[in-house]
């Protein structure tokens, strides 16, 4: 998709719809700041209940899993907050399994190359419930975000450094219509695509290094492949 979008020239947009709120510009702004100094550690979260085990999103033929359906978002965010920390690549993963296929649950240990460690969180069933969260750790101080994927709904960003701690909001309208404003403004009049194909193909080889890691077969794989070793 993102060799036929280069060479037809027309706009294809990954819809990660939180990332065309003022809330993520806000987040990058903070990170580029440097207030919080040399980043040590990013963890960001995307767990929500989903006990609908006939769901589409259980389904492995339909991409399923919690990682393909809610990690995406936890590993976009993730990315998102390490932009100056260079690409990550993963260094461990651990599933908890709804079949041998579908994963309920995920956690993924990833390292950037600036030497900072991330680590994601997603569940569709697991007992931790409810978490659109990140937390960064950096020399100087540590960012705590509550909510980055529908801050529309409500969002509470937390800065501590050695001058204090300083608690935002940032309003806005739904993520939603931001994105779909963004769409609109890239195809009329050549404005800017925050998620474009090139960083979905990232995105996607992470995610399937995260699922050999944590010994499953990518999403798209065949069932001859069965689970890996």
């Amino acid at each position: 998709m993102a060799e036929a979008a280069s060479a037809s020239g027309l706009v294809v947009m990954e819809a990660f719809h939180y990332r065309y709120h003022p809330m993520a510009a806000r987040l990058a702004e903070i990170m580029g700041s440097g207030e919080l100094g040399r980043v040590r550690s990013i963890e960001t979260s995307m767990c929500f209940p989903l006990p609908m085990f006939g769901d589409i999103r259980y389904s492995y033929p339909l991409g399923g899993g919690a990682l393909m359906d809610g990690g995406c978002y936890a590993l976009h965010c993730l990315r998102l907050l390490g932009l100056g920390e260079g690409t990550p690549e993963v260094v461990g993963a651990r599933a908890t399994l709804r079949s041998p296929d579908i994963d309920r649950a995920m956690s993924a240990e990833l390292r950037f190359p600036s030497g900072a460690d991330g680590r994601i969180t997603a569940s569709m069933w697991s007992r931790r419930l409810l978490s659109f969260n990140a937390r960064v750790h950096g020399e100087k101080g540590e960012l705590r975000v509550t909510n980055y994927l529908a801050p529309h709904l409500y969002n509470r960003i937390t800065v501590r450094t050695g001058s204090g701690t300083r608690r935002e909001r940032v309003h806005g309208g739904h993520t939603y219509s931001y994105q779909l404003r963004a769409f609109t403004d890239a195809v009329l009049h050549g404005g800017p695509v925050l998620t474009p194909p090139e960083d979905a193909v990232v995105t996607m080889g992470l995610i399937d290094d995260i699922y050999r890691a944590a010994g499953l077969r990518p999403r798209g794989g065949t069932a001859e492949e069965g689970p890996l070793a």
